[in-house]
């Protein structure tokens, strides 16, 4: 939770369920951060042994998150979620006006979503990262399939990317948060250095991105 007092007003309660782990939810709680809005963020296990809790099923017939509640509004899909808090909220705005710039942030967070999640996330970070924590062996062959894919993720993230500080002009949009948690995670495999090398632009934003009070105040 985040308290920016009057930001939103007291009757407009904002509740985000899901996981402070979970790259998605992450994706939300910056939107959030950016806009400056006050929510709750309530945990919800959807790997629990016993299954997705009954209750979330309701707000998730397919019993993923995250889910938002606006008052008596319920939303779910992350991409859903977070137009809707750009355009419901007052603040920063999160996606440009100009049609060519509007439409460079959907292709990135397109790109993000369909391709780059899978392959630099579940694929290298947790095969690589999070696999050692829980105390099993990576699977080397799923990441050395996973190389080629990545590879072509970055250099289309760079060639997309401004060289203006943000991926997409010179200030936050949803490009930005979408990848942000992403690279939170692959930023932490051996493999990102070798497969970063080149990629300047996105070197230079990830070490000014990684250090904004947002991305602080939702780490897991």
């Amino acid at each position: 939770m985040r308290d920016w007092g009057d930001a939103v007003p007291a009757t407009e309660v904002v509740k985000l369920y899901g996981a402070a782990w979970s790259v998605y939810v992450r994706i939300v709680r910056l939107a959030l951060e950016e806009k400056q809005i006050n929510y709750d963020l309530v945990e919800v296990d959807v790997f629990a042994a016993t299954g997705v809790p009954q209750e979330h099923l309701k707000r998730h017939p397919f019993g993923r998150i995250p889910t938002l509640e606006h008052g008596d509004f319920h939303l779910y899909e992350t991409g859903a979620i977070v137009r809707y808090i750009d355009e419901a909220f007052p603040g920063c705005k999160l996606q440009p006006t100009d049609p060519k710039a509007r439409a460079k942030v959907n292709q990135i967070v397109g790109i993000l979503d369909a391709y780059a999640y899978r392959t630099l996330v579940w694929d290298i970070y947790v095969e690589r990262v999070a696999s050692t924590r829980e105390g099993r062996f990576a699977n080397e062959q799923v990441i050395a399939a996973a190389l080629p894919r990545a590879g072509v993720c970055l250099s289309e993230l760079a060639r997309l990317s401004d060289d203006r500080g943000f991926l997409v002009g010179n200030s936050v949009t949803l490009a930005d948060l979408y990848a942000a948690p992403i690279f939170a995670c692959f930023m932490q495999a051996p493999e990102a250095g070798p497969l970063m090398d080149g990629c300047e632009k996105l070197i230079y934003w990830w070490q000014r991105f990684t250090t904004r009070d947002s991305m602080f105040r939702t780490q897991p």
